[in-house]
């Protein structure tokens, strides 16, 4: 590698929490620039998804979201790899923070995907559906699973 590695980006934690991984999310959820559109998206769906678990789950929205992440993070991937003729998919372990960005932008793409009104509305279903251990992001993380487990024979050809 001729050039060295570029600094880590320090985020500043986010007005209402104070905490930088929800400054990391809205910044993958904002479009065209618009930060403040995508905190005020961000908030109204954790107020949607403090008001929908009100008696069913005795924690604070925060939380909810962050079991959420924690549960579409993926622990391993495949990736391609050419070995004479023949293309192999060979499963590699993620590091953490490779990890955390998948399961962001896996439950971003997936609230957008969904039907709803708002995007908050959207972005509270998949929020509860993920920390619930069901929707279209942890089926994705249970997808990438589950083609690992079935590739796990090519792993020798890890590089």
């Amino acid at each position: 590698m001729r050039k060295s590695k570029p600094k880590k980006r320090i985020l500043l934690p986010d007005p209402r929490y104070q905490d930088p991984q929800v400054t990391r999310f809205v910044n993958d959820m904002m479009y065209d620039g618009k930060k403040s559109v995508a905190f005020k998206v961000f908030y109204d769906a954790m107020d949607l998804v403090e008001q929908r678990s009100q008696g069913k789950i005795d924690k604070p929205a925060l939380e909810i979201w962050k079991k959420a992440l924690q549960n579409v993070m993926p622990a391993v991937e495949v990736k391609s790899r050419r070995v004479g003729g023949a293309t192999f998919q060979v499963p590699r372990e993620i590091r953490p923070e490779r990890r955390n960005s998948i399961s962001i932008k896996n439950l971003i793409l997936f609230a957008r995907k969904r039907n709803g009104k708002s995007m908050s509305e959207k972005l509270a279903a998949e929020i509860l559906a993920a920390f619930n251990e069901e929707g279209g992001a942890f089926k994705k993380k249970e997808d990438t699973h589950r083609m690992a487990e079935a590739n796990k024979a090519f792993a020798h050809f890890r590089f």
